[in-house]
């Protein structure tokens, strides 16, 4: 079930940021807005200077997934790559933002069984806010989890610490923390280990895609949280489409973000 978010958007706080490794967190004030759900998202856009930079970039607001949330504050993790991330990485206490949401659908428990299967959960870059926010709430329910997580580099790879909960592993492309190599080749690992688990997984479409061929080939269920670029966040634009193998279209933004992997043929790359 959706949560449903207060109409409109809220002015709300910057109550300071910290740096890890290659990401900024922000931490906001929200202070009348629900309680979101792990795998859903908020629009972001700063008060002051937004669209105002060359070629008045950035104008719309950006999607980001939480990453924590709890007394009346969430917290973000940014990456400085586009005018968007750019201007709100800047963001320092006391500063302003147009707050929307949260929004979509985020991600549902695995099965109660008998027997019960295990939460693995893997993730890559930026995807990791949405899995530490949810292997937080498994965890406190008591459920095992199991978390594989994939970066660039070390720099990028100090963001494994955000995972508060689970058992960790990590790879990189570079080989400097970790695996040496992609965070599918540990996902793949572990089912081989033990494939009585339900997958969750966020990050880019390419890594995406390879968990859901990997979860289909071995008969394992999952779920995907998708990147889309969303100029509303609500349905309205159609922006953020994606098509289902049963036919027809859904809206990321209110059909998703999260959607079970065999509903998808193949995840779609960034439009």
């Amino acid at each position: 079930m959706r949560t449903l978010a207060p109409l409109g958007r809220r002015r709300v706080d910057a109550i300071g940021a910290d740096d890890v490794g290659a990401y900024r967190i922000l931490h906001v004030a929200d202070l009348t807005g629900p309680v979101p759900q792990p795998g859903q998202f908020y629009m972001l856009a700063a008060v002051e200077g937004w669209g105002a930079g060359a070629d008045e970039r950035p104008y719309l607001p950006r999607a980001f997934s939480f990453l924590s949330a709890g007394e009346g504050q969430l917290s973000f993790m940014l990456e400085d790559v586009g005018p968007g991330t750019h201007r709100l990485a800047r963001l320092e206490d006391g500063d302003e933002l147009w707050l929307t949401g949260p929004l979509g659908l985020g991600f549902r428990a695995p099965d109660a069984g008998p027997p019960a299967r295990r939460a693995l959960l893997a993730g890559g870059g930026v995807g990791v806010p949405p899995l530490s926010a949810w292997a937080r709430e498994l965890a406190a329910d008591g459920t095992p989890v199991t978390v594989v997580l994939g970066f660039r580099d070390a720099h990028h790879a100090a963001g494994a610490a955000l995972m508060a909960d689970g058992d960790v592993t990590v790879a990189t492309d570079d080989g400097s923390v970790g695996h040496h190599g992609l965070v599918t080749d540990l996902l793949a690992a572990s089912l081989g280990a033990d494939d009585h688990a339900f997958v969750y997984a966020c990050g880019p479409p390419g890594m995406l895609e390879a968990v859901r061929a990997l979860c289909a080939a071995r008969d394992v269920p999952a779920q995907l949280a998708l990147e889309a670029g969303m100029a509303c966040g609500f349905g309205a634009c159609y922006g953020c489409v994606v098509p289902l193998a049963e036919g027809g279209y859904v809206r990321l933004c209110v059909d998703g973000p999260v959607l079970d992997a065999d509903r998808l043929d193949a995840v779609p790359a960034h439009r």
